[in-house]
């Protein structure tokens, strides 16, 4: 029985449904931009309906908004120093979104936007800018003395200070793959099981579909784990833009 390979790859394909453009900019609507939204609804849904009738005694769905936002504000105070407060809602929004994104390809026949690079990158990219302005607005020219870290000889500065830039330049970059690997490596994962499983003798066919069962349950662990990850490196930047280097 010849066996169809294309199954754990047609996941990640991306399908225009509306080719839109305004100049150079790209604006098409595609299965990406679909389920992302798809995945803003149903965060602020679910939210929604969890917080809909507050209670002193907090049912199960109450229970559960409330300690997500619980964790995600003492993680948030915790790693951005002094200020993290403020900077609750923007964790809090950021953490939700990429965990819905992470969630909704586990669904079968979904689409995860987070298997995307375009979509990791943006969002480290549009972190790392923020942290980035943040540092130049609370600084000033005092930007740049993070790139001649203290107490280091003069001698050594034309060596330290391309090693402190590339290493800044280089945040976006990891924030984006490790998010990126992540989910595309554990759907493909998924998408390979379950096609053995389809292709296997039918004495034979929970084996695989067995292990398809317990590689989601281990997915949508590494989906928050991979959301808190990036929610936390994000704090570390914008506490690292805070710091009066």
């Amino acid at each position: 029985m010849s066996m169809d390979m294309s199954g754990p790859i047609e996941h990640f394909r991306v399908i225009i449904y509306q080719d839109l453009h305004i100049g150079p900019l790209d604006i098409s609507i595609s299965n990406t931009v679909v389920y992302m939204w798809i995945a803003i609804v149903l965060v602020a849904l679910v939210l929604h309906l969890s917080m809909i009738r507050p209670k002193l005694v907090p049912g199960t769905g109450q229970l559960l908004a409330e300690m997500i936002y619980s964790f995600v504000a003492r993680q948030t105070r915790l790693n951005i120093h002094g200020e993290g407060g403020r900077y609750v809602p923007l964790m809090f929004t950021l953490f939700t979104f990429i965990l819905g994104c992470n969630l909704i390809g586990l669904v079968p026949g979904a689409f995860t936007p987070t298997s995307q690079l375009a979509v990791t990158g943006t969002l480290a990219v549009g972190i790392f800018l923020y942290a980035a302005g943040l540092r130049f607005y609370r600084h000033g020219l005092g930007f740049f003395r993070a790139f001649a870290p203290r107490g280091v000889p003069k001698i050594l500065l034309p060596l330290m200070i391309p090693i402190e830039l590339i290493s800044f330049l280089a945040r976006p970059v990891t924030l984006a793959l490790r998010l990126f690997a992540n989910m595309t490596a554990g759907h493909t994962a998924i998408g390979v099981l379950a096609v053995l499983g389809l292709a296997a003798p039918w004495f034979i066919q929970w084996l695989p579909l067995g292990f398809t069962i317990v590689q989601i349950a281990l997915e949508m662990i590494i989906a928050f784990i991979q959301a808190y990850i990036f929610m936390v490196l994000s704090c570390v930047y914008i506490d690292d833009a805070l710091v009066d280097h």
